[in-house]
């Protein structure tokens, strides 16, 4: 059983104000997912958890990227934008990976919506409520929406640690 480490994912901070605190936690589950597939080629990355689950890591990681997208900027920022991965047909296709989907790919994508999601987040306040209805045809205020996606990669990141170690045995924090 190998430790994983994870040297550049950022603490977050234990004395911070409200905003930073709920940014920093955000930032620490959004790096996380990524420390948990560090190290390990495609294929590994594409390899199903536990039949007859597809769950794969890098299904984790298109699916956050979608859910990045939905939440900041077609719910917050009230983008109207199509889905990343998903149809109507499969609502369930960002978590599905093909024998061509690879890191460099997937993670670039990741990478955008997060930075996007930052620079929609950015223009709120805690207390704002989004410009894009939940389908309660409600708003949503930043604040939940924070916490909603803390406790998302918080999920997922638990998902990502058993592939992890059914993949190659890692562990780790």
């Amino acid at each position: 059983m190998t430790l994983m480490t994870f040297a550049e994912r950022p603490e977050p901070a234990i004395d911070a104000a409200e905003r930073p605190m709920l940014e920093g936690w955000l930032e620490y589950h959004r790096e996380t997912l990524v420390a948990k597939c560090a190290g390990l080629t495609d294929a590994q990355l594409r390899e199903a958890s536990v039949p007859p689950s597809s769950l794969t890591l890098l299904g984790l990681v298109q699916h956050l990227a979608e859910v990045e997208r939905f939440w900041f900027r077609e719910i917050l920022a009230g983008e109207a934008l199509p889905d990343l991965y998903s149809t109507e047909e499969d609502p369930d296709a960002d978590f599905k990976v093909s024998e061509t989907t690879t890191w460099a790919e997937t993670e670039a994508v990741w990478r955008a919506e997060t930075a996007a999601a930052r620079e929609s987040a950015a223009a709120f306040g805690l207390d704002d409520f989004s410009k894009g209805l939940g389908s309660s045809g409600k708003p949503f205020n930043l604040r939940w929406i924070y916490t909603h996606m803390i406790e998302e990669y918080a999920r997922h990141n638990g998902h990502a640690d058993l592939v992890r170690e059914r993949v190659d045995g890692a562990t780790g924090v």
